[in-house]
């Protein structure tokens, strides 16, 4: 298990991290800048907090109050650059051995050949970095991490410099190496600002704003009811509003000039309101259609097309509403098939829509 609570100033910014993470896979996910790298190296000890504490499976790696900083060696942490940092003239073997410094001399050349077999790199032990493709030079970064048989592992943005179709590849074949060590390597951290990377890579997550972290909570809840509006922000909604509570089930969506019925009770902290792009569903006067065929009720709202985007397999339909016009917030994005846009709609259409917001599909957010 390992626990962080640290708070640390780098001129006008200022982290302040506390969260524990059990065994298994939590990321860190915000915006660019906004801590999460720098939470890292804190944790490996690259970075030297200013105030707080840093635990490992009941080892203490840092204590502010105490005077304990371990030494990055000493801290049994793995730490996977975000470009891998491989030495370019070393060999696939002699990088791997790096990471064996710390095992009993004897042991360290078998140490790596058995890395090497587990990591598939079989036959490449002499190849140096640039003769290797993408996938082979992140399982070389991983045997190097994985090798000196760390408490736990941390992955910095490991696919940010990647186009895409490499990126998939890699994600796969990064799944299937942590799923073999899932046994040995205790706490995974994995730092993304790609909410899709951590959906389909983590099962609990922490999100950062502006150096601040909103706690741990399960990946899937955190994109099916966020709590607040800067979780809201970071699992990419494009839809919110003031809220003002109504009482009941009922809540005013301020800069949409719309009242709403949550379906649920409107709790006097709600401030925010949000809803999903692919959420929003078209009214044609009799029944309303959601974006996979089927019959829903829901809050109607009336809407203006302001601009049609024609994306690659859906239409991006933006949207003014009867709020007030100078906020942003006053706009809605609504996504869907293009084939279903393109049944409904045409340039001769009466701009004023209907859209229609299912109750179960309103987030109440607070601050």
């Amino acid at each position: 298990m390992l626990s962080v609570d640290i708070h640390k100033r780098l001129g006008d910014f200022r982290l302040d991290v506390a969260f524990s993470a059990e065994d298994g896979i939590l990321a860190l996910l915000g915006a660019s800048g906004c801590g999460k790298s720098l939470t890292l190296r804190c944790i490996a000890g690259i970075e030297r907090p200013d105030s707080g504490r840093i635990e490992l499976n009941g080892r203490v790696l840092f204590d502010s109050e105490r005077g304990i900083n371990l030494p990055p060696q000493k801290r049994r942490v793995g730490y996977l650059f975000q470009h891998y940092s491989l030495f370019p003239n070393m060999t696939v073997a002699q990088n791997i051995m790096q990471g064996a410094r710390l095992r009993p001399k004897g042991e360290r050349r078998a140490a790596v050949s058995a890395m090497i077999a587990s990591m598939r790199l079989d036959g490449l032990a002499e190849h140096r970095p640039s003769e290797l493709s993408g996938g082979q030079r992140q399982r070389v970064a991983l045997a190097r991490c994985l090798i000196a048989e760390p408490e736990a592992l941390l992955l910095d943005e490991p696919f940010s410099a990647l186009d895409d179709y490499l990126k998939w590849q890699l994600e796969l074949e990064l799944t299937d190496t942590l799923g073999a060590y899932a046994g040995k390597v205790g706490t995974t951290l994995f730092v993304s600002h790609d909410r899709g990377e951590v959906y389909r890579l983590a099962e609990s997550v922490c999100t950062l704003t502006r150096g601040s972290g909103n706690g741990v909570q399960p990946v899937r809840e955190l994109f099916a009811e966020p709590d607040t509006l800067a979780k809201c922000l970071i699992s990419g909604c494009k839809n919110f509003s003031r809220a003002r509570p109504l009482g009941g089930n009922l809540v005013e969506a301020v800069d949409w000039g719309v009242t709403l019925d949550a379906g649920r009770e409107v709790t006097i902290d709600v401030a925010y309101v949000g809803v999903r792009a692919h959420y929003l569903s078209i009214d044609n006067g009799q029944l309303t259609m959601d974006n996979y065929g089927g019959r829903t009720t829901g809050n109607l709202v009336r809407c203006t097309v302001e601009r049609v985007i024609d994306d690659v397999f859906s239409a991006v339909v933006m949207l003014r509403t009867s709020g007030d016009a100078s906020s942003e917030m006053s706009r809605l994005r609504m996504e869907l098939p293009k084939a279903e846009w393109d049944g409904f709609y045409s340039a001769d259409s009466p701009r004023e829509i209907d859209i229609s917001i299912d109750a179960k599909d309103i987030m109440l957010l607070k601050e």
